[in-house]
C-alpha cells in the first residue's frame, strides 16, 4: 500500500515486489471501531470489550489459554502505509525513523498489545486493552512474559492522523 499524503520531511521508498515471509493469519480481531480515526492510540486494561475470533484449524491451538490472565496479541495493521520510513508523527516537521517509534506506520506493519483476559469461549477469547480496528487480521496470540517483569515506560506519544 503506497501512502497517500506525506508531511513535510517525511520520506517514503519503493517496496519490494515480493516479500520474504509467508504468514498464516489465524483469525480476526473484532473490536468497536470501524475507522483510523477513532482507534485509540493505545489499548487500556478498562477498555472496552473486544474479541479475538480464531479460524479453523488454528482455534486448537487455545487449549490451555484460559490459566493467563493477559496475552500479548500480534496483528496486522492491514490499512497501515509500509513505504514511509522516516515520519514526522505529530506533524511538525520533526522527523524520527519507523523503527524508533511504535506507530502503525512501517515496513512491517505488526502491532502488539498486551491484553486482559475476559473469558475464552469455544474458538473466541474475550480480551480488554486492545487498539485495533474492526476485522483486523489476527497474527498470533502469546502468554504475556511481562507478567514477571514492569513494562518499560511510555516516553513520547504522537498523534498519529489516520492516512
Amino acid at each position: 500500500m503506497h501512502s497517500t499524503r506525506l508531511r513535510t520531511n517525511e520520506v517514503a521508498v519503493t517496496l519490494p515486489e515480493e516479500g520474504d515471509a509467508s504468514l498464516f493469519f489465524v483469525g480476526k480481531i473484532r473490536t468497536p471501531w470501524k475507522s483510523r480515526a477513532d482507534t485509540p492510540r493505545q489499548g487500556s486494561e478498562s477498555g472496552p470489550l473486544c474479541t479475538l475470533e480464531i479460524s479453523e484449524p488454528w482455534a486448537v491451538a487455545l487449549k490451555g489459554v484460559e490459566a493467563y490472565s493477559q496475552l500479548e496479541v500480534l496483528y496486522w495493521l492491514h490499512e497501515s502505509p509500509r513505504d514511509i520510513v522516516l515520519l514526522s508523527p505529530a506533524d511538525d516537521g520533526e522527523i524520527h525513523g519507523a523503527f524508533s517509534l511504535r506507530a502503525p506506520v512501517r515496513p512491517n506493519p505488526i502491532g502488539t498489545s498486551i491484553v486482559k483476559v475476559e473469558r475464552v469461549s469455544g474458538n473466541s477469547i474475550v480480551v480488554r486493552g486492545l487498539d485495533c480496528l474492526d476485522g483486523t487480521p489476527l497474527l498470533d496470540i502469546k502468554p504475556d512474559r511481562s507478567l514477571s517483569k514492569p513494562l518499560a515506560p511510555v516516553r513520547k506519544r504522537f498523534s498519529i492522523p489516520a492516512v
